[in-house]
């Protein structure tokens, strides 16, 4: 018979949480996808107009709660979709980027790729994430449906049962989709994770958005360590033209302040609604370590900052 007493772990099995340096606030000044890279120069300089007064905004915001004596730590990033297009080669897309926004009067700290939230270096951080959903059956699930581990959907509650007929009984009676945490009425939500055999996942695109405000939150960890931290890189024309070849993310500012933050704001194009939402819908049923997410709460607390309890309510957004 095995009572608690005889239950133990090693402390070798348990590593050590590694803490991240983090900024009060990370701003993601814009996505770009093939198509807004050859739609040309005038493109990119109007995305980043729109979105200064915004990131100027948030600055402001994070200003007034850090308080009047202290500097807020805030850095800027923006993310490259490699991972669904490859276009043209980094050098240019960077180069072409850090002038667009400098046109605006903006300046970025750092540029990941899409593709580097899928995989770091020998990291697999796509699956790592996925491992660590919880499905959160809606009442009354009678198992029909198997957990998003294995069928690749995530709701946010119980959708309508298929439609069956019986001899006896006729056909059986249709019911609502229904939000598990719902306020009067349901808003429900089904998200494809990703598509094709396990050997050859191919993940959608709020998948790895949900990656990357993980990262940005400071959230991720693989062995205890930090995943993915980012490589200093003086001069973007000194990058590879292989994107494969490019680090997932770059420190394209030596004096910016850490990529990670207690918060994370992005100003985005109202085309992106609906994936934003499908990655709140990903991270509220994401189990993060209490060791980590304990530390990234503690260290706000020692600043005199009280993070909600929920990392997707770290989470901001503008849709322009």
């Amino acid at each position: 018979m095995t009572t608690a007493d005889d239950l133990f772990t090693e402390e070798s099995a348990s590593p050590v949480v590694q803490s991240v340096a983090l900024s009060h606030l990370s701003i993601e000044l814009g996505h770009l996808y093939m198509e807004d890279f050859r739609a040309g120069e005038a493109r990119l300089r109007e995305h980043f107009r729109r979105v200064a007064p915004w990131a100027q905004a948030a600055v402001d915001q994070a200003t007034a709660l850090v308080g009047p004596r202290r500097t807020p730590r805030i850095s800027t990033c923006f993310l490259i979709d490699d991972y669904f297009t490859r276009f043209s080669s980094p050098p240019e897309v960077v180069g072409a980027l850090v002038a667009a926004a400098g046109s605006a009067g903006l300046e970025i700290d750092y540029v990941a790729r899409e593709s580097g939230c899928a995989r770091a270096g020998d990291v697999d951080l796509a699956t790592l994430v996925q491992e660590h959903l919880v499905d959160e059956p809606a009442e009354g699930v009678n198992g029909g449906r198997p957990p998003a581990t294995e069928s690749g959907w995530l709701s946010n509650g119980e959708r309508s049962p298929a439609a069956t007929v019986s001899a006896m009984s006729g056909p059986s009676r249709w019911r609502p989709p229904r939000q598990s945490a719902v306020q009067n009425h349901s808003i429900f939500v089904d998200v494809e994770l990703w598509s094709g055999p396990a050997e050859d996942r191919l993940w959608s695109c709020p998948f790895l958005a949900a990656v990357w405000q993980l990262q940005r939150l400071g959230l991720l960890r693989h062995l205890g360590r930090p995943v993915a931290e980012p490589v200093p890189v003086a001069d973007p024309a000194a990058l590879s033209a292989d994107w494969d070849e490019m680090p997932a993310i770059i420190q394209l500012n030596p004096r910016a302040a850490a990529l990670r933050a207690y918060r994370t704001f992005t100003p985005l194009d109202s085309r992106f609604l609906p994936i934003e939402l499908a990655v709140r819908t990903i991270l509220g049923q994401v189990w993060i370590e209490p060791a980590v997410d304990g530390q990234v709460s503690g260290r706000a607390r020692s600043e005199g900052l009280e993070l909600p309890a929920e990392p997707v309510g770290r989470i901001s957004y503008a849709f322009l």
